[in-house]
């Protein structure tokens, strides 16, 4: 039988609480959503590559990606208000963990070298951002990623968090985090 991530950490909250030296299951930190980022700035007029990121995208986390366009003009970067600068997918519930365990199972372990996130990736709420430069760790993307390059950012969410509360959490889940 196979445990999902969200059964593990169901299982594990006693541990959790006791690290954590928490009373209540109300005051532990909670992942409340994943975001998955690309800007598509140098791709901005080539429709082909717009259209493959967004494919990508939706291979690699299950879902479809929104659009997300510029709020005003801003001449020194030849950038119209409305232009599609991005893309990104919000991920909740069932399929953020599912995404959670394809990171950690299947895309970390391809990277070369990988050693942790660093410290300095967690900002003061204890949210956790990280960045690859290209999507070759992704395999649901196969080869064809090698041809057409291009970065992405993930940033896990937490409720009722801080640093220290993220890091045991992300513990729990298996994300290797270095902290010094």
């Amino acid at each position: 039988m196979i445990i999902s991530y969200k059964e593990r950490f169901a299982a594990q909250t006693k541990d959790l609480m006791a690290a954590l030296e928490v009373a209540n299951v109300n005051a532990l930190p909670k992942l409340e959503k994943v975001t998955v980022n690309v800007g598509t700035g140098r791709f901005r007029g080539n429709k082909e590559m717009l259209s493959y990121i967004e494919g990508a995208l939706k291979q690699i986390t299950g879902q479809k990606a929104a659009v997300t366009k510029s709020r005003k003009s801003i001449s020194g970067f030849k950038l119209r208000a409305g232009e599609e600068v991005g893309m990104k997918v919000t991920l909740r519930n069932q399929k953020m963990y599912d995404f959670i365990d394809r990171l950690i199972n299947v895309a970390l372990p391809r990277i070369r070298e990988f050693r942790g996130f660093e410290a300095k990736n967690f900002d003061a709420q204890g949210n956790l951002t990280i960045g690859f430069s290209d999507t070759v760790p992704f395999a649901e993307l196969g080869h064809s990623s090698l041809d057409k390059p291009f970065g992405l950012s993930m940033t896990f969410t937490f409720g009722n968090s801080n640093r220290d509360k993220s890091y045991k959490l992300l513990q729990t889940l298996g994300l290797p985090v270095k902290i010094d």
